[in-house]
């Protein structure tokens, strides 16, 4: 998963300089791609409603819908982490656990694998990374949408991997059809991204967030970050395993931070400082 280091540098040039220049302004949606091949884009600042309005099919009470602000913008990865990524910077692991082709999303990581993920990467590469918070992560997955998926309020094979197992196979003649593997997340990119260039934001594998479980306030916020302590971490998508409608951008999951499923991977958010210098790496909550 290398890309040339001519592009690598290029695209670190033009990035630095832009941020670093009052007069020349980074266009929002603009991507990137750091050493181990790792693709962002630019998202830029905004509010909107988080959450589910009470009709909503499949809802859950605990989504109760609130006004949430994202002051500043960040770079969110294209895709979830892969396992040629993974193994790149963390090598294959006891037991063959990450076998699989490179463009496969990593799974049968915990929360805490993610974050020595996170600090061997932030002492490897220019700038600071983290997970995004649960805000950050629907924000994106809605790309500016209101309806249930990124798209409209329908879920169909078509538009996300989901149902891809040996007890919920609704998908399995589409999946079949376009050559993707069975009972298994499909390659990152085999499906349309959304609005914003983010691909498998619906389906795929659950993602891991920041922010431990707790409910919701219903009150307006700014950048959240969810409790300070918790017994679960919060995923976050859907995944290919069962039903589409855990793909909703509004749904909620959590597992102890401990956990390692087979459904579940994550993605990352790149930030930068306003002079174009890595921001410090900071401990995670």
């Amino acid at each position: 998963m290398k890309i040339p280091r001519s592009c690598y540098f290029i695209s670190v040039l033009l990035l630095t300089l832009a941020l670093a220049s009052p007069g020349l302004a980074i266009e929002p949606f603009q991507k990137v791609r750091n050493r181990l091949g790792m693709e962002f884009v630019l998202l830029p600042a905004g509010s909107f409603l988080m959450g589910s309005p009470p009709d909503e099919p499949y809802r859950d009470p605990g989504e109760i819908q609130h006004r949430v602000t994202i002051s500043h913008p960040f770079f969110m990865q294209t895709t979830e982490v892969t396992l040629g990524q993974w193994r790149a910077l963390m090598g294959k692991g006891m037991m063959m656990r990450w076998r699989g082709p490179d463009d496969l999303p990593v799974t049968r990581i915990c929360w805490h694998d993610v974050k020595r993920f996170i600090a061997r990467l932030n002492t490897r590469d220019s700038w600071h990374y983290r997970l995004p918070t649960e805000a950050e992560w629907e924000y994106s997955a809605r790309a500016g949408s209101t309806t249930a998926y990124s798209w409209g309020n329908r879920i169909d094979c078509s538009r996300a991997m989901y149902a891809n197992s040996n007890k919920f196979s609704r998908c399995r003649e589409y999946i079949r059809s376009h050559g993707l593997p069975l009972n298994s997340p499909a390659p990152v990119k085999s499906y349309s991204p959304n609005k914003w260039g983010l691909y498998d934001m619906h389906g795929n594998v659950w993602e891991w967030v920041q922010d431990w479980y707790a409910s919701y306030s219903g009150l307006d916020q700014t950048d959240p970050r969810g409790p300070a302590n918790g017994n679960a971490r919060i995923r976050r998508g859907g995944s290919w395993f069962k039903y589409g409608y855990h793909c909703r951008s509004a749904n909620r999951a959590f597992a102890h931070p401990s956990s390692r499923l087979r459904t579940t991977g994550f993605r990352l958010v790149m930030e930068m400082d306003l002079s174009g210098r890595p921001k410090p790496s900071e401990e995670g909550r």
